[in-house]
């Protein structure tokens, strides 16, 4: 019996003897693989890296300019599709646009700050799924009057322009061309990857602010303090309800009630006229357009915005008002106005005069045929009245008459009154309408934004 038991245990020691080798080379082999995909790995990075934007050795200067704007937005944003942004960015800016479309070629003619001038299409974000997604969408319908074809065949444009450009010359009038097609192809890409998930189903609410001018078939979206009032005063000449634009009154533009808005049409009549008519939104650099609605509405006297909003404002923002402020309403400092904007709880409720200029017209849901800019209202709104087969004699007035004795708002009068505020105030200021920025593509006003 002992004997037997001694023989298990030999055997049993013997056979762990015989799998031992068998746990050692398991384990070799595990260690073997794994210093084979660390290699792997370690060479597909170099790769990378030897490929990706910036490092690869004799890169053109635009090619350096083009990563540190990527470089830039992963620190100031955190995002992490740089490659991506970067294969955009080259192909946006393969486009032959004109110097006023980006702040790095500024043009001599213009006068204003950076903060008025365009942004540079390369430092947006676009992703290469969103610009496949716009490749594979169906064609733009162009709503222009049949006798101009799509501003985007620049052939076209240059042989029908003749007929009926006025005053341009060929060359301004493509020049022109091209510029309007890149903001509506920039607003395309920003609203695919910014506002993709929308509902687009057309409502009363989203026309509300577009004016109907029948004749010439126009659709224009108003956005207050960027030439609203004297496109307004152009509608009604093209309508025939004033010989010039010179001898409509203020009052009689906005409270005449002269004009037809398009949500006063049913459902079909609203469709109708959005897939047949040219679609026109005018825009301007944001916090200038803000600024430019605090001096008019606060600093001058109105007593409608002095009691609707003047009052409120002052008894929250203001340490121990006074009575007689709180009784009028007048005198709201710039500071007050922007705790006003910002404040989530506000005592009233927004005005169309500051409200974005996106969430006014809707660019996103509207596929707008025209989007011109305040810093070059004249030129391009006689681009436009040409376009659509307006009369010669017909140009957009450039009085400015409300407070005609007020300085015209601008980037150094915007900066100096947002010395006023803190570095966090500014920020959030700019934070509320960082959507038009993107959209609109304009450029930080201020260096230290981010």
């Amino acid at each position: 019996m002992l004997w037997m038991k001694w023989k298990v245990v030999v055997d049993s020691l013997r056979g762990r003897r015989r799998r031992m080798p068998c746990s050692l080379w398991f384990l070799l082999l595990f260690a073997a693989g794994g210093l084979v995909l660390f290699i792997h790995q370690r060479d597909l990075s170099e790769m990378v890296q030897q490929h990706g934007p910036g490092v690869k050795l004799g890169s053109t200067p635009r090619q350096s300019r083009e990563t540190l704007s990527t470089q830039e937005r992963e620190r100031e944003r955190g995002k992490s599709d740089s490659y991506q942004d970067h294969n955009a960015a080259e192909s946006i800016l393969s486009s032959p646009i004109p110097p006023m479309q980006f702040p790095h070629f500024e043009d001599s003619r213009q006068t204003a700050t950076p903060g008025s001038r365009e942004q540079d299409i390369g430092s947006l974000h676009v992703s290469k799924r969103h610009r496949k997604l716009l490749k594979t969408s169906p064609p733009i319908h162009q709503n222009i009057s049949s006798s101009s074809s799509s501003s985007s065949s620049s052939s076209s444009v240059s042989s029908s322009a003749p007929a009926f450009m006025g005053s341009f010359s060929p060359e301004s009038w493509k020049k022109l061309s091209d510029i309007l097609e890149a903001r509506r192809q920039l607003m395309k890409e920003m609203c695919a990857k910014y506002k993709s998930s929308i509902s687009r189903t057309i409502t009363r609410h989203h026309v509300k602010h577009l004016f109907v001018e029948d004749k010439y078939k126009l659709l224009y979206c108003q956005v207050p303090k960027a030439g609203c009032s004297n496109w307004k005063r152009t509608l009604m000449v093209l309508a025939g309800q004033a010989p010039n634009a010179q001898s409509i009154k203020h009052d009689t533009v906005h409270y005449g009630h002269h004009l037809k808005k398009l949500d006063s049409f049913d459902r079909q009549g609203i469709m109708q006229r959005l897939e047949t008519y040219t679609k026109v939104m005018f825009v301007r650099e944001p916090l200038e357009r803000m600024v430019s609605a605090y001096r008019d509405k606060f600093e001058n006297p109105n007593n409608y915005y002095h009691s609707l909003f003047g009052k409120p404002i002052i008894s929250k923002y203001r340490v121990n008002p006074s009575w007689a402020a709180l009784k009028t309403g007048s005198g709201v400092t710039f500071k007050e106005f922007v705790q006003y904007l910002l404040d989530v709880h506000r005592p009233v409720g927004m005005d169309i005069h500051w409200e974005q200029a996106n969430q006014l017209c809707n660019p996103c849901l509207i596929d707008y045929d025209f989007i011109g800019k305040f810093e070059n209202m004249e030129e391009e709104s006689n681009f436009l009245l040409r376009l659509t087969g307006a009369p010669p004699n017909v140009t957009l007035p450039s009085f400015k008459d409300r407070n005609p004795t007020d300085k015209r708002t601008s980037m150094q009068i915007t900066q100096k009154y947002f010395t006023q505020v803190s570095a966090l105030e500014r920020q959030r200021v700019y934070d509320f309408y960082y959507m038009d920025y993107l959209m609109f593509n304009y450029s930080k006003p201020f260096k230290d934004l981010y």
